[in-house]
């Protein structure tokens, strides 16, 4: 039987006796990046906290997903929608034209100092006393080795970690330095860092997406889950992966750039006046391919190999994911909670009507998820009960 499933606004496709088996071990709640489109992510938060909802023993969030983890463990409902809607959508922190002519670019800084003061102010202490003896994590990626790394969340530092889980590359003047190493946004390398808490030893994990589930997940056949089975890549260490991607990035390398330009002139073909860009990887980064090569010709800047190599480990770390995901293995249970059809919003530059409209996705979403859950705690309740009465003596 699967040991996965989705919720979304509208439904839930979910076994909660299944579930119930899986609830008692270690939980892990995982958030994906996105932009603007964690305002999904926010709303689901928003959810939990208004129910006082709060199952995990560990977080895990890249990005957008880090900040509105961040805004639900220091219990401010509505904080993670305030810095989505009332910070991101301002000409101070990003103007598209500002940032063609004169290379201004996305002022993270200002906004990660806006939310420390009034009317916003983030109880980072409450959000320490809440997390307590338990763990949170920020993706982010090393510019040395384009791997995934993981800082704690709510730490001293915690603003430098924010700061470097969302320094996307071109967008971002530079690279975050922690521990005297250079990092970038943690979408490039772990844009869903759901394998992260599979390793740490998490047995119920639930994936927070900002884009609608991959629909394959419903047409796989027993002998294509059987065949997906066969990939060992996440059973082993992760040092042992860690290896793997470096031994195969030469591979890569020499593939990537007759991809990329396949990439370009698809996405141009699909372009119409009517339709967003069809970009790389479905915008799961904040730029697709075709995105990135434009923005680097407007600001008379070279599509270097740097970012090409990013580029492509995005897409390989998101394949390898999205394997995970579909098809995880034997001693986890992954539930995704995701908007039932594409969002209104885009990763920047959306506007405040398309936000609040994903934000109400988000909110009906987290919900049902929790009804799911309660339903799968009270069936394991009943499960235990019955075995207590079952071995009495009479």
């Amino acid at each position: 039987m699967p040991n996965s499933g989705t919720v979304s606004n509208l439904d839930n496709k979910v076994d909660p006796i299944r579930l119930s088996k899986f609830i008692g071990g270690k939980n892990a709640l995982v958030a994906q990046g996105g932009g603007q489109r964690g305002i999904f992510t926010a709303g689901v938060l928003d959810a939990f906290n208004l129910a006082n909802f709060d199952p995990f023993d560990e977080f895990y969030g890249t990005s957008a997903g880090a900040l509105n983890i961040n805004a639900y463990l220091c219990r401010q409902h509505g904080l993670g929608k305030a810095f989505i809607t009332e910070l991101t959508t301002t000409p101070e922190f990003f103007h598209l034209f500002s940032y063609i002519r004169s290379k201004q670019y996305m002022d993270l800084d200002w906004a990660l100092d806006k939310i420390c003061d009034y009317p916003f102010q983030m109880d980072v202490d409450m959000g320490r006393r809440v997390l307590g003896a338990r763990k949170a994590y920020a993706a982010v990626t090393s510019s040395l080795t384009l791997s995934d790394e993981y800082f704690p969340m709510l730490g001293n530092n915690w603003k430098d970690v924010m700061r470097a889980t969302c320094a996307i590359p071109r967008l971002y003047p530079k690279e975050v330095k922690l521990n005297n190493k250079l990092y970038v946004d943690g979408g490039v390398s772990a844009s869903i860092p759901v394998q992260e808490a599979w390793r740490r030893e998490a047995r119920f994990i639930t994936v927070i997406r900002t884009e609608e589930v991959d629909a394959e997940i419903d047409l796989l056949t027993p002998a294509e889950k059987a065949k997906q089975e066969e990939i060992k890549w996440f059973r082993d260490s992760f040092n042992s992966i860690q290896t793997q991607w470096q031994n195969r990035l030469d591979q890569w390398k020499q593939d990537w750039n007759r991809f990329l330009q396949q990439q370009i002139a698809r996405s141009k073909e699909l372009k119409s006046e009517n339709k967003h860009l069809q970009t790389l990887n479905g915008g799961r980064w904040l730029f697709g391919a075709d995105d990135i090569y434009r923005l680097s010709h407007l600001l008379g800047d070279k599509f270097d190999s740097g970012l090409a190599d990013m580029l492509m480990v995005h897409y390989q770390t998101y394949s390898l994911t999205r394997e995970f995901l579909n098809t995880p293995p034997d001693d986890v249970f992954i539930v995704q909670i995701a908007p039932s059809s594409p969002l209104k919003s885009t990763s920047l530059m959306s506007n405040k009507e398309e936000l609040l409209h994903d934000y109400e996705l988000g909110v009906e979403a987290g919900n049902r998820f929790i009804n799911l859950f309660l339903q799968a705690e009270e069936i394991k309740a009943q499960r235990i009960i019955r075995a207590d009465f079952s071995s009495l003596d009479f």
